[in-house]
């Protein structure tokens, strides 16, 4: 059962001001505050000599007494002191009077101590609705979200695609059940356990299913929540944590975000005793200091290992890491089956085909890809869930939303439509590719016109050269298409020519494919294992001397002339498909891949693969 959420009421600075409001309201009714009646001291002065002041009290600068009116009524009345004879005055018309000493308590109570409560009590109010660790003596305070026992309802059966990180954590819920097991062997269980692995795999999922499993208390924290603008506040909250959690063992505290946190020490541009490293250099002293048989596991999730500072990962520490990747064929299909237990999905839905078509895509992707479909049949007013609306979603979440509204001349429409074809055709008249999925020339995402969609049959690994030749071909084909076509180039194959000339860089550099380099790398940066590789964010390398790069650059370019000659000529014998399949786009905007093996005089399942 889900922890109980308590109202929480947000500050306002309407507070405040209605404060200030009612100070101000406040002190002018004491201002105006009068009681007795005001005279004038000539007034006052009248009445005396009339022989109608009864008796009056003297302070330094007010008399106050009583008088008679004309209808003989007893008044009270106040007036400021003037005349220093006063007394001689009083004395010669026989009136009573007494001296006092004048007492402002009351009014400065009224002035001055109820607007100060009235200020501390707004502090007090903003200090308390700013939550803990907010107020200034709270900033050492740990601000990790801490579940009880039975707020956990993760469990392994909600995490699917990671069977192999599954067996590993298996062995963590054991000993949190049973730690005498491991115990009365001499053995113990590691102290960190670090879950490796890109973005939406399920890392923060896995350790919430571990908690679940065995049933412990689960502090959760990310990184970048420990290190503050203040020195030392860092490493306060790491002591704090590992306090709270050996009074809870056993437990388990999960770091989300290490990276922000545990990043080598020296690559500060600050210096090497910024706040960063004082907490990081507290954890590691936290997690050498507590005894493994408390029952405190520590989990943390990243997706930049590469940076993590060497002394977080050594025997003792995280000592165990634990690869979270991207699901497979049957991975996919299991994330899938378990995210459509709560959608509602018609006959015609077939999961293994849409496995089948997201490769690469992680668990958090195929999650949003169930939702979008089921959106997108909502907005159609559909019961259920169709294939076409997951499709649809695919597309979406792949190529990015349609751009239904952008107006494109004919002319450049008849560009992007034989510059799809061109790639459809050199994927399905070359070895080694994948098979042709659709063709589309509908707008999509920030900049394209148009894409040409490619199915595996099943997941890969290794590539060898040929492959990687026939990549390069696929990318050149609507590039070399335009220009058969309509004698020129256009900007939309820039993209095309990025990514095969990258391709082919690597293959010289990296993998040992070229002649001029031979079996050597020179490509060595410290590139992100699981993040995506933006070459544009990596510094120029140079690695050899510019005799071999003269020839690696003219070993490039001619590598890439081969293939356009060759990508042309393929093109040149089956230019009358060109034109056909172009033809049809222009009609219809969308091919599916049966329709374009029909076209090309192909079976469908023989669409790619050779002539």
């Amino acid at each position: 059962m889900p922890p109980k959420i308590e109202p929480h009421h947000k500050f306002s600075i309407w507070y405040v001001l209605l404060g200030i409001w009612f100070v101000f309201i406040l002190n002018n009714m004491i201002s105006n505050y009068t009681g007795p009646t005001r005279l004038a001291y000539s007034e006052f002065l009248d009445h005396l000599r009339s022989e109608r002041v009864r008796e009056i009290a003297i302070s330094d600068q007010m008399i106050a007494g009583t008088y008679l009116d004309k209808e003989g009524k007893e008044t009270k009345f106040t007036t400021v002191r003037v005349t220093p004879d006063l007394a001689k005055e009083l004395e010669g018309h026989q009136v009573k009077f007494r001296g006092e000493v004048e007492s402002a308590f009351l009014r400065n109570l009224l002035s001055w101590v109820i607007p100060i409560f009235l200020f501390v009590g707004i502090w007090y109010f903003m200090m308390k609705r700013m939550g803990p660790g907010a107020g200034v003596m709270q900033f050492g305070a740990s601000r990790a979200k801490v579940y009880a026992e039975e707020a956990v309802p993760t469990r392994f059966e909600d995490v699917a695609g990671v069977d192999e990180a599954k067996g590993e954590l298996e062995e963590v819920v054991n000993f949190l059940r049973t730690p005498e097991r491991y115990s009365r062997l001499g053995g113990r269980l590691p102290k960190g356990v670090l879950l490796l692995g890109p973005p939406g795999t399920g890392k923060t999922l896995l350790a919430r299913a571990v908690a679940g499993e065995a049933g412990v208390p689960f502090f959760s924290i990310s990184g970048s929540e420990f290190v503050e603008l203040f020195v030392g506040v860092g490493a306060a909250r790491v002591r704090e944590l590992f306090a709270q959690a050996k009074e809870k063992a056993p437990c388990i505290i999960f770091i989300d975000e290490l990276d922000a946190l545990g990043k080598a020490r020296g690559m500060s541009v600050v210096g090497g005793h910024d706040e960063r490293e004082q907490t990081l250099q507290q954890l590691l002293v936290e997690m050498d200091g507590f005894d493994p048989r408390v029952g405190v596991i520590i989990m943390a999730a990243t997706n930049r290992p590469e940076i993590l500072d060497p002394a977080l990962l050594r025997a003792g520490r995280f000592d165990r890491q634990v690869l979270v990747d991207k699901p497979d064929l049957n991975g996919r299909l299991a994330i899938l089956k378990v995210h459509a237990k709560r959608i509602t999905l018609a006959e015609d839905v077939k999961l293994e085909t849409l496995a089948q078509r997201t490769p690469g895509l992680s668990g958090a992707d195929l999650e949003n890809i169930l939702n979008e479909g089921a959106l997108l049949a909502a907005r159609r007013d559909r019961e259920e869930v169709t294939m076409a609306d997951l499709e649809e979603a695919v597309d979406r979440i792949v190529g990015g939303l349609e751009k239904k509204n952008r107006v494109i001349n004919e002319r450049e429409k008849r560009i992007v439509a034989h510059h799809e074809t061109g790639h459809a055709l050199v994927a399905a008249f070359t070895p080694g590719t994948d098979k042709v999925h659709k063709i589309s020339i509908i707008p999509r995402g920030i900049a394209a016109l148009g894409y040409t969609e490619q199915r595996p049959t099943e997941d890969r690994y290794l590539m060898g050269r040929s492959e990687l030749v026939a990549r390069v071909d696929v990318l050149l084909g609507g590039r070399v298409a335009e220009r058969l076509v309509f004698g020129e180039v256009s900007t939309g194959a820039a993209n095309d020519l990025m990514r095969a000339t990258d391709m082919v860089r690597a293959m010289h550099t990296q993998y040992g494919m070229g002649t001029t380099l031979g079996p050597v790398t020179y490509s060595r940066r410290t590139q992100p294992v699981f993040l995506p590789q933006d070459a544009a964010m990596l510094p120029p390398a140079q690695e050899f001397s510019e005799a071999t790069a003269a020839a690696l650059d003219q070993e490039l370019k001619a590598f890439l002339d081969e293939r356009q000659a060759h990508v042309e000529e393929l093109l040149s014998r089956h230019r009358d498909k060109l034109d056909k399949v172009a033809a049809r786009l222009l009609e219809n905007e969308v091919i599916d891949g049966k329709e374009f093996a029909a076209l090309v005089g192909l079976p469908a399942e023989e669409a790619a693969g050779g002539e």
